[in-house]
């Protein structure tokens, strides 16, 4: 008798797990359809990632949730919750094959130098693969929740919807971008600077972030031109827009704005960090030797630097730079104005106090 109970018992059980385990089952399908509907209306990688962590929070109750992207610009990662950020920045350095985390940008978050950092145990880290035609990606995961079977094949759509949203806004992206591009230098065109300088200072004036840019042109580039033919002087525009490209911040963007006079857009950038940025820049291109079909060819720039007003308009901006432009040029070129105001050390004959100010122009 007590065996046929047992017996009973157990054959209950089984049916009650399968009742309920169906039940939530279909319950979690139903809530990713609703995610998954959602998510293809963003318009970003970031809120198609944004979207998809809600899923996987509301169905397996995540403790740690980062999607990892590997292009050919870089590795971004949108991560949740950002206290992991130094204990998984080791993983994703071994697996994408980088070699520091300077080459980390983060989506979701700003770190800063000085912000105290903890390491977490990953021991039960889960991660899941994405091959895309133009980027590489894989998500992270320590859910709170015992994974079911089924929990994988839901994973799986969500990873798989998240990289087909985020390949289709990319190449939307970089169909805009082509149009947006001037073709010799790669660098924005003078159309879609208007159009991000506007948008740039609206952001700067309503969060009350200091907001900088700077203009360059080449010095004596008709000389080029004149000496080394109109082929050389493209390639100098090309090679100087490429380093200073190089040389900037991800968030910082560069426009032919002309000629060859250039201007970038430095974000989160007062006007002192923006000129110590022109005057790297500057020693970078003078030291620069560029090889051409006519022999290698060396050039200087001048810059000309200014920080937004918050209670002027982008025309003012680019219209101060502009100016520090010209007194650069009038101050004898391959100099960037406003001067850096340096402290030299004292010469030999000097006294231990004495102190000799200098600039660059």
């Amino acid at each position: 008798m007590k065996g046929a109970l047992n017996k009973l018992s157990s054959s209950v059980s089984t049916l009650l797990s399968a009742f309920f385990g169906t039940a939530a089952r279909q319950s979690d399908h139903r809530r990713l359809t609703q995610y998954i509907v959602t998510l293809n209306q963003k318009e970003n990688p970031e809120e198609i990632i944004s979207e998809a962590s809600l899923c996987l929070k509301d169905i397996l109750d995540y403790r740690l949730f980062a999607f990892v992207i590997k292009t050919e610009n870089g590795i971004d990662v949108w991560l949740d919750p950002r206290m992991y950020k130094k204990s998984l920045e080791s993983v994703i350095i071994k697996d994408f094959s980088i070699t520091a985390t300077a080459d980390i940008n983060y989506m979701n978050h700003q770190f800063h130098s000085d912000e105290a950092e903890w390491e977490y145990s990953l021991e039960n880290l889960t991660s899941y693969d994405l091959m895309e035609k133009n980027y590489q990606a894989k998500i992270y995961m320590l859910p709170n929740r015992t994974l079911l079977n089924y929990h994988d094949e839901i994973v799986n759509i969500i990873l798989k919807s998240t990289g087909n949203s985020i390949s289709r806004q990319m190449n939307i992206a970089r169909l805009t971008d082509a149009a947006a591009i001037d073709p010799l230098t790669g660098c924005y065109n003078r159309r879609e600077f208007e159009s991000q300088i506007q948008r740039s200072v609206a952001d700067a004036t309503r969060h009350k972030k200091p907001l900088s840019v700077f203009m360059f042109d080449i010095d004596h580039f008709k000389a080029v031109n004149d000496t080394y033919g109109h082929p050389a002087g493209d390639k100098v525009l090309k090679e100087i827009a490429a380093l200073v490209n190089h040389n900037m911040r991800r968030g910082d963007t560069l426009s032919r704005y002309g000629g060859e006079e250039f201007i970038a857009i430095l974000p989160e950038t007062n006007k002192q960090k923006a000129m110590e940025l022109a005057d790297r820049l500057r020693y970078k291109i003078e030291t620069r030797e560029i090889e051409t079909n006519k022999g290698l060819v060396r050039v200087t720039a001048s810059f000309g630097v200014a920080q937004l007003n918050h209670h002027s308009e982008g025309s003012r901006l680019i219209q101060d730079a502009d100016c520090m432009l010209y007194k650069a040029k009038r101050n004898g070129r391959n100099t960037v104005m406003p001067g850096l105001i340096k402290i030299c050390p004292p010469k030999a004959s000097s006294t231990p106090s004495a102190k000799i100010v200098c600039t660059n122009g």
